[in-house]
């Protein structure tokens, strides 16, 4: 309308030619002479268009006139709250809908005026054809700025709770529950229980760039929280985080959070909770009422939107329910054990100073590396000490493993008694068991060499003489000493020496 005035105006005030007034106001001589034919058709002149608002001036230049003769029949229109609650379904179009359309009403309006009716109905009705939210599609969560409180029945004071809001695409079917932190484990147990009040799982959650979703904020390629990425797998549904600052990307779950305030949190502001599941269990007898609530805009409620629409549509929960883990990134030490709080799990020797992903639950303590599972332990809470598989272990750290002061007396009872009897002296005298256990094998490795027969005979001179070592026993056999007979001593050596040098008892004597 402004140029329309202008165009007015430079004629018939300043009679400009055609051509002049269409360069500077940068349109057509066409479009000029079209206006000036309009106005000189509606009667106006400068006097009477500057009297005039922009909505007069636009219906006397542009309206279309009234059709003479009796008006046509108006033909039946769809009722376009089912199109559109059947739109949202997958794979259901438009001309899909159009084409129904016509099966019921032979004369019914062709395919551009049924989109054109459907646009108008859209557009008075405050949606936007931007985002077309697909039936099981996605799901938008988000916490609420304003926040529900409990008391603290011993103390008496207030404190504040978190409001964690979610709502599906398609039927805008809300969830919300109370929660004390927005921290992982909080923010990941409320998923599990939405999507179990769902009754199923979306394809895709978008949540905003908070730290407990979003590892490293980004428009373009944002980080998961790994615990959050391995609830998502868990579950069957991929994490879409909505772009930082773009609302747009998460208007569900804005909208959502604001009907949620009015609806729950103001009529929450008189009453009082002494603890979380006593405030709980109230919002979900308001949220019960809010989804049965009708909807000016669809003309049903919530509910009867989300069983026509995403209920059919939701994948199935999963058969178990998710454990919230914590996940850490650590390099393996050089005894191939890796720490969780102050206690070892081992990994396989090869992993030593390489960096592996540690998923520790309440029970277990995985360990992956490029995402694939290495090993599971059982957690355990005594710090200090380690958790150790045998088939982590070198080959010679296994066999040191296997030593034990029972497993090596029974190896020496094999050879012989007095082997045994020399191996039990060895480890009793030691102060700690294990600072024997390499004598013993060694004097146990000789019968490789010498044969048992020999080596029990060594032991035995050997355990007669009070030696108590591997050199030992390994020098008899080497000398040949255990092939020697031990003399027996004779009654005649044991006879009293007569001599005349030898003195006797008498010279003692006072």
């Amino acid at each position: 309308m402004r140029k329309a005035r202008e165009i007015l105006r430079l004629r018939y005030e300043l009679a400009l030619s055609y051509r002049t007034i269409a360069a500077s106001q940068r349109v057509g001589p066409s479009t000029v002479g079209d206006t000036i034919r309009r106005a000189t058709d509606a009667g106006l002149d400068w006097n009477a268009v500057k009297e005039l608002s922009d909505e007069e001036v636009d219906r006397l230049l542009y309206s279309k006139p009234a059709p003479s003769g009796p008006r046509p029949e108006q033909r039946p229109l769809p009722d376009f709250a089912e199109v559109h609650a059947e739109r949202l379904k997958p794979g259901v179009t438009l001309q899909l809908l159009h084409v129904e359309y016509r099966e019921q009403h032979p004369d019914g309006y062709g395919y551009t005026q049924f989109c054109e009716y459907y646009q108008r109905w859209v557009q008075a009705r405050g949606l936007t054809m931007r985002q077309e939210h697909r039936a099981g599609e996605k799901v938008f969560v988000d916490y609420s700025g304003k926040k529900p409180h409990i008391v603290d029945a011993q103390t008496g004071a207030v404190v504040e709770v978190e409001l964690f809001v979610g709502a599906l695409g398609a039927s805008s079917y809300t969830y919300a529950e109370a929660t004390h932190t927005q921290r992982v484990p909080d923010f990941i147990a409320s998923h599990g229980r939405m999507f179990a009040f769902f009754g199923g799982v979306t394809r895709a959650t978008v949540p905003d760039q908070l730290k407990s979703a979003v590892s490293r904020a980004s428009s373009y390629e944002p980080g998961l929280q790994r615990t959050y990425e391995d609830f998502a797998e868990h579950y069957g549904t991929a994490v879409i985080p909505a772009r930082p600052a773009r609302p747009r990307d998460k208007a569900k779950a804005e909208v959502a959070v604001q009907v949620a305030q009015r609806w729950i949190l103001a009529r929450l502001r008189k009453q009082r909770f002494f603890s979380l599941d006593e405030l709980n269990q109230r919002i979900r007898e308001l949220l019960d009422e809010l989804n049965a609530r009708p909807m000016r805009r669809y003309g049903m409620s919530r509910r009867e939107l989300f069983e026509r629409t995403d209920q059919p549509e939701l994948l199935p929960l999963p058969s178990t329910l998710y454990t919230v883990a914590t996940w850490s990134k650590v390099t393996v030490g050089a005894d191939y054990h890796v720490d969780v709080d102050g206690h070892g799990y081992s990994v396989p020797f090869r992993l030593a100073h390489k960096e592996v992903e540690v998923r520790a639950t309440a029970t277990i303590v995985e360990v992956l590396r490029h995402r694939k599972r290495v090993t599971v332990h059982v957690r355990s809470s005594v710090k200090g000490k380690n958790t150790t598989k045998p088939e982590h272990l070198p080959v010679a750290h296994r066999r040191h493993l296997e030593w034990t002061p029972d497993r090596i007396e029974h190896w020496a009872a094999e050879v012989g008694p007095a082997t045994a009897a020399l191996v039990a002296a060895i480890l009793e005298e030691r102060p700690h068991p294990e600072q024997g256990y390499r004598s013993c094998l060694g004097i146990l490795r000789l019968e490789k060499r010498y044969g048992r027969p020999r080596l029990e005979l060594a032991c035995a001179r050997a355990g007669a003489a009070g030696a108590r070592s591997y050199a030992h026993v390994a020098e008899i056999l080497k000398r040949g000493l255990d092939r020697l007979v031990p003399t027996t001593p004779d009654e005649s050596s044991t006879k009293p020496v007569v001599h005349e040098n030898v003195r006797g008892p008498s010279a003692y004597e006072n």
